[in-house]
């Protein structure tokens, strides 16, 4: 038995390898073979001793069965210690009853993958009353990376620098506007959001500044692209010259990405939290920092 490998689903595969790769480990696919009823055999060959799963949790529900058969496995197959990496964590929003009746989705997510793994990381977790990732999981190690370095990096060998305008759509990713910000040694702003409904908002940004400005958009998540789509509107309408759009977590649709297009976002990159078309910032050397310790244990 190997001291330390990557397992991967055939959907994160790609990531995982970049990953690998960086940590320079082995790196094993996940079958999963889908019977006519819906069920799922997993196996995983080879578990190590110290073994890392790579599993980006965007439309997570299927995902998340196979993931529990996937610990099963490499368990019964010796891992003495697992971890999971998910780039992208799902079910973190949730985290208060705000109508009778409801689950509270990142409690439940947080006692299911705690009996699975022994550790966590994840990136720029979308955590609101709950400050910071150890509190989601009190059972098990955790880690919440930010992207916002990769992001700034990215952004400066695209040509953005002092200049740019580095602008959040909403109060609450002035801190990672702000990190891009210092980052690229420029001015970051955030916008005040109004939320009306699920794909209904108003943001209104801080007056003045903007005409001319080439304008770094930020956001953590993108879904069904309202937040983003009318903060681009706000920035072209205050005169922004050029809006180039950084997504951590992509989660949209074609459908979505061509309106953003069409909105004015002159380009967009997102992080490989997900696979995506948008796909530019890769996170492997961030996670492989994150999980170097690892492999000396």
């Amino acid at each position: 038995m190997s001291a330390a490998a990557l397992f991967s689903f055939a959907h994160g595969k790609t990531h995982a390898a970049d990953l690998a790769s960086a940590l320079a480990i082995p790196l094993s696919e996940i079958g999963v073979h889908r019977f006519p009823d819906g069920e799922s055999r997993v196996t995983a060959p080879g578990a190590a001793a110290m073994s890392i799963v790579y599993c980006p949790l965007d439309r997570p529900n299927e995902k998340l069965v196979e993931l529990m058969f996937a610990a099963d496995a490499l368990r019964r197959g010796g891992a003495r210690r697992l971890v999971l990496v998910a780039p992208y964590l799902c079910y973190m929003r949730q985290d208060k009853v705000f109508h009778e009746g409801e689950a509270v989705s990142q409690q439940a997510m947080s006692r299911f993958l705690s009996s699975c793994f022994d550790r966590i990381v994840t990136v720029d977790a979308h955590l609101h009353r709950v400050a910071r990732i150890e509190e989601v999981f009190p059972e098990i190690e955790a880690q919440n990376l930010t992207a916002a370095d990769a992001i700034a990096a990215f952004a400066r060998q695209k040509g953005l620098g002092r200049d740019v305008l580095v602008a959040g759509p909403d109060e609450e990713s002035i801190q990672w506007a702000r990190r891009v910000g210092d980052a690229l040694g420029a001015e970051a702003i955030a916008g005040r959001k109004t939320r009306h409904g699920d794909r209904n908002v108003d943001i209104e940004f801080p007056g003045g500044g903007l005409k001319g400005r080439a304008v770094l958009l930020l956001d953590d998540i993108v879904s069904s692209g309202g937040t983003v789509l009318t903060a681009i509107s706000r920035l072209k309408d205050a005169g922004a010259a050029s809006i180039c759009l950084s997504v951590t977590h992509a989660l949209f649709d074609g459908e979505i990405e061509r309106r953003l297009r069409a909105a004015g976002a002159t380009a967009i990159w997102s992080t490989t939290s997900v696979p995506h078309p948008t796909n530019a910032i890769s996170l492997a050397p961030l996670l492989a920092d994150a999980l170097r310790g690892e492999l000396l244990k």
